[in-house]
Parts: C-alpha cells; sequence; structure tokens
C-alpha cells in the first residue's frame, strides 16, 4: 500500500477509510493533498476487498477547502504569475469527485466538522453524509472572489433545488448541521459524542450489504440526477479560471490571509 503525506488510509471488516490528515491547517487542500487524495480514491476504489469507503477528517474539521496561505512552488502558474486552478481542477480534484461518483461501492462522508468549499463539495460528492451536530457546510467560494467548483454547481440544486443552490452560492453562509439535514442536503446528524459509534455502525452495516446493488444503485441514480457531470465540472473550471484571473480573487485572497473585511470592486 502507498504511503501518503497528507491522507491516511485503514482498512477493516471489508471497510476503508480515508481520512484527510492535515489537522493543523483543517485539512485545507495543497498540492500534496490534492496528489495524496487522488491517489487513495484510486487505491480504494481498485480494492476489491473493500466493500465501502468513509471519507472523514482528522481533527477539529472536515475539510476548510483550498489552502490559500499555501500555493506552492510546484502548483501549475499561468502566464501572468497568477494560481492556474484550470488545471488543477482539472488535472487534480476533478478526477477525485468523478472516482468517488463512479466507484462501485457505497461512499459515506463523515462530516466531523467544518466542510468548507471544495471540502463542501467533496462531502456532497459522496452517496451518503452524516454530520456532528456542531459541524456545518459552507460554499465559500464567493467570499474570495470565486465560484463553486469540485461539482458543487450540480450537487447542491441536485440535492436540494435551486433556491438553496443560489442561497448557498450567492451568500456564502454557514449551513449548520440540523439546517441541512432539515433541508435534505445531508442524510443525518449524529450528536458529537455518538457520532464515532454512528458513523462506524452505519459504514460497516454498508460494508456487510450487498455490494453489487449498491454499484446498480448508483449507476441509475448517476445516470438520472448527475447527467453531464463531467461537461458541468469542465464549465465550473473554465469560469474559475476567469474569476482566478480577476482583481476581486486578487482582494478576496488577500482580505483572507489579512483576516479582514473584503472590499470588491466588480473587477
Amino acid at each position: 500500500m502507498p504511503d501518503y503525506e497528507t491522507v491516511n488510509v485503514h482498512r477493516r471488516d471489508g471497510a476503508a477509510t480515508i481520512e484527510l490528515n492535515r489537522p493543523e491547517r483543517l485539512n485545507a487542500w495543497n498540492g500534496q493533498f490534492g496528489r495524496d487524495l487522488l491517489g487513495a480514491v484510486n487505491e480504494v476504489a481498485e480494492d476489491d476487498s473493500v466493500r465501502a469507503v468513509l471519507i472523514t477528517g482528522a481533527g477539529r474539521g472536515f475539510s476548510s477547502g483550498a489552502d490559500l496561505k499555501d500555493m506552492g512552488e510546484d502548483d501549475p502558474k499561468t502566464p501572468d504569475g497568477r494560481p492556474d486552478v484550470y488545471k488543477v481542477l482539472t488535472e487534480r480534484y476533478h478526477p477525485i469527485i468523478t472516482g468517488i461518483r463512479r466507484m462501485p461501492k457505497p461512499v459515506l462522508a463523515a462530516v466531523n466538522g467544518p466542510a468548507v468549499g471544495i471540502g463542501c463539495s467533496l462531502a456532497l460528492a459522496c452517496d451518503l453524509i452524516v454530520a456532528k451536530r456542531s459541524a456545518y457546510l459552507l460554499l465559500a467560494f464567493v467570499n474570495v472572489g470565486l465560484v463553486p467548483d469540485g461539482g458543487s454547481s450540480v450537487f447542491i440544486p441536485a440535492r436540494v433545488g435551486h433556491t438553496r443552490a443560489f442561497e448557498m452560492a450567492l451568500l456564502g453562509e454557514r449551513v449548520d448541521a440540523d439546517t441541512a439535514e432539515s433541508w435534505g442536503l445531508i442524510n443525518r446528524v449524529f450528536a458529537d459524542e455518538e457520532f464515532d459509534a454512528r458513523v462506524d455502525e452505519l459504514v460497516f452495516r454498508l460494508a456487510s450489504g450487498p455490494t453489487r446493488s449498491y454499484a446498480g444503485t448508483k449507476r441509475q441514480l448517476n445516470n438520472r440526477l448527475y447527467w453531464g457531470l463531467e461537461e458541468q465540472l469542465e464549465l465550473e473550471a473554465q469560469i474559475q479560471r476567469e474569476m482566478a484571473g480577476s482583481d476581486d480573487f486578487v482582494e478576496g485572497v488577500t482580505a483572507f490571509v489579512q483576516k479582514r473585511e473584503a472590499r470588491f470592486a466588480g473587477a
């Protein structure tokens, strides 16, 4: 089994857990994290001994989204020196999302804390989502002058309709776990002190279930709910490339790093 720097993969009784493991950064996505997570998703997808997959976060969070403070030297850049978000999305992040959707086994997201930006998209890409009562989901893209990516422009309207999708995407506000459950955005909320035990119960139930039936169901629902996912991911990446070239994006990231309110100029 490969070694990863920023994720852990554990196997037990037919279930594999992918643990996002940058707890000091609330499991934010940098270049190494994206490569490791893609490797882990592919690894468990190809392992016939794995009959169900759990994705969760180490420490206090599920994932706080892209690490805006760690845009490494090895990350691709555009000719003007800005992050090449199109290349990162299409080559690194999209295969993670489509890998989860195509995986012929159930994937459960256990949201143990904040699920923000691409971290929120990762949770939404899974088949089932459970959350701690203290957790929340947040489409934070608009807060730094960007647009939803990672498939969230598909997953949110499919789960809760266009009204909630516009609300989450345009307002960029936290959706607490109880509200997310009431909307139908996630499946279940567990009390913090019961969370680990209830998650184990659910993932091992899936791991002992009819794997081929689960795979067939995913194929049906993918065809019905997520038809055109690849095309929408491409559109997200194209528009995100436009936004990453804007002055508002520069202001949004600068304000985030300086921990102040962004002053967007609409340019």
